[in-house]
């Protein structure tokens, strides 16, 4: 009885922090829904300020920032049916409130685990925080300037080659940029699992290195299932990150181990 207890008690506690980051991602995505950032300069310097305005939204400006930016001239960003537009704001939103948040998911998770850690690993958990929260971001920020453009100007050049005008739906739009955006920002957290697990003491250097080949074949399998296309060249633009990340956290982790032998 008492480890069904035990077991209610920390499902409750799980309950509570799920809670709390979904209603901070909600509070987020409805202000990014009903407000509209106003340019203002102060002092030379341009910021902004939000003002209620639904329909000209935040997310809005977000969406048409991406349809300028990423869309390739010769495609056309349309909504096939109505509420695309709007959905396609909803997802935006979301996903800049998931990335606000991310700060606060990180602290509930460590809270959540941490009568479950050792002492060591309770101090990994505290030293990784800021640096996933720095890799999440700069995966977003490489897969959004050096990845989407790319991938999505070499498959419409296939229309465009052909002589065709290309429509590209709002939601198939929005859905492929967050795609790309999660699966750098997650894929990006390899270095710190490596440290993480091997600071821990689940591994050590030398198994990065001996599974190295298993590695690569992950690797490129992820970059194969997430890839819109069947032509087998999008897929390195996830891919080859994905190995120069492992091989960079493989030779830190190493650099490391072999200064701590040093000092023993």
């Amino acid at each position: 009885m008492s480890e069904i207890q035990e077991i209610n008690k920390h499902l409750e506690e799980l309950r509570r922090r799920i809670l709390k980051i979904v209603i901070v991602v909600i509070a987020i995505t409805a202000f990014l829904l009903a407000f509209h950032a106003e340019p203002v300069e102060i002092l030379g310097v341009g910021l902004f300020y939000p003002t209620p305005q639904p329909l000209d939204n935040i997310a809005a400006q977000i969406t048409d920032y991406f349809r300028v930016n990423l869309v390739p001239e010769s495609v056309q960003l349309i909504q096939t049916a109505p509420g695309q537009a709007f959905f396609a704001q909803v997802y935006i939103a979301a996903l800049v409130g998931i990335v606000a948040v991310m700060p606060i998911i990180i602290r509930e998770v460590a809270a959540f685990l941490k009568p479950a850690l050792k002492e060591n690993e309770i101090h990994i958990s505290r030293n990784i925080t800021i640096p996933a929260l720095g890799l999440f971001v700069a995966g977003c920020l490489f897969s959004y300037f050096l990845v989407i453009p790319y991938i999505l100007d070499f498959l419409y050049k296939y229309g465009e080659s052909a002589g065709l005008v290309t429509f590209l739906n709002i939601m198939d739009f929005v859905t492929f940029v967050l795609q790309f955006l999660l699966a750098f920002g997650l894929s990006f957290q390899l270095p710190m699992i490596m440290y993480a697990t091997t600071a821990s003491g689940m591994t050590d250097a030398k198994f990065w290195r001996k599974n190295i080949r298993y590695a690569v074949v992950i690797i490129v399998i992820f970059g194969a299932i997430i890839t819109p296309d069947g032509s087998g060249i999008t897929m390195w633009f996830i891919a080859a990150p994905m190995l120069a990340l492992y091989l960079g956290g493989m030779v830190i982790i190493e650099r490391k181990e072999r200064k701590l032998a040093a000092l023993t």
